[in-house]
């Protein structure tokens, strides 16, 4: 971190801080309100008692002094003055500690009506939203349909629909993608590309050591450190029912969901389109959720 971006932030830290102590009541906390209270809100050596740590690290924190603070300590403080997700992410952010909520982050994330219209309305194209670590948050019919068998929507180690779980988890033979060797690598190259943003964060060191131990595949991929961006590529899958499909996934940015994408499949002839009409006509046009 260089020293004048940390020379701002440290006055920004001391601010926000006092700020939220002023919000915070002692009755908001179990407190008797006490008498001759000079300013509103807690006062510091209450919020260090909370929080669990000395009046004297908490007095510099809130002054902006260059102290450390780790992620137990920072989650306490946010704890006591009873932080929303938005004001404890900023405050990792002013202490220079890399954010990490107690859970995937992503598992908060929800998927707006018209984002789940807008995919409905692509079939039958399958289409997908991912999140940068391929949380499955939302889905149409097609895509259901597409990749059923492999499991695509189980629950990865983190409690989440996850596709990287479902992909290396599955049996080589019931994995959807033709040239396996070839996809995965890739998508694992760009899990990596986006794993920088969040070096440190509890949800994708859990996530990258449980699927580096279920899978000795990724355990290799991840260790080549190769990095790629997300892009337009043709992709081969197979299904049980119609046999090979060649589809061009495509991703697009949503606002307001940062780091999420959609992500459609269009079908590259004819054949792959008849094949998802297929599906979709066995299916009763309605898919398998």
């Amino acid at each position: 971190m260089a020293a004048p971006t940390r020379t701002r932030r440290r006055p920004e830290l001391a601010a926000f801080l006092r700020n939220r102590r002023a919000r915070v009541t002692p009755e908001d906390v179990g407190m008797p309100p006490g008498l001759r209270r000079r300013t509103p809100g807690l006062r510091r050596e209450e919020v260090a008692q909370l929080s669990g740590v000395g009046v004297t690290w908490y007095t510099w924190l809130e002054q902006g002094r260059p102290i450390n603070a780790s992620a137990q300590v920072l989650d306490a403080v946010a704890r006591t003055l009873r932080l929303d997700r938005s004001e404890r992410e900023h405050l990792y952010h002013l202490a220079e500690v890399p954010y990490g909520p107690d859970a995937a982050p992503e598992q908060s994330v929800a998927v707006a009506p018209e984002i789940q219209g807008i995919l409905d309305a692509l079939v039958p194209l399958p289409a997908v939203v991912y999140n940068a670590r391929y949380d499955l948050l939302a889905a149409n019919a097609s895509y259901s349909l597409l990749f059923h068998r492999a499991g695509t929507g189980a629950l990865g180690p983190l409690g989440v629909r996850n596709v990287l779980w479902s992909l290396f988890t599955v049996p080589e033979q019931e994995c959807p993608m033709v040239d396996r060797h070839l996809e995965l690598p890739l998508m694992v190259a760009q899990l990596r590309g986006a794993y920088g943003r969040h070096v440190g964060e509890p949800g994708w060191e859990s996530f990258v050591r449980l699927l580096s131990e279920a899978s000795p595949y990724f355990a290799e991929l991840w260790r080549s450190g190769d990095v790629v961006v997300p892009g337009t590529r043709v992709k081969t899958f197979r299904h049980e029912r119609v046999g090979v499909m060649r589809m061009t996934s495509v991703s697009l940015s949503i606002n307001g969901m940062p780091e999420c994408r959609i992500v459609t499949y269009t079908p590259s002839d004819e054949e792959s389109r008849r094949a998802i009409d297929i599906l979709l006509a066995e299916a009763g046009g309605q898919g398998e959720g």
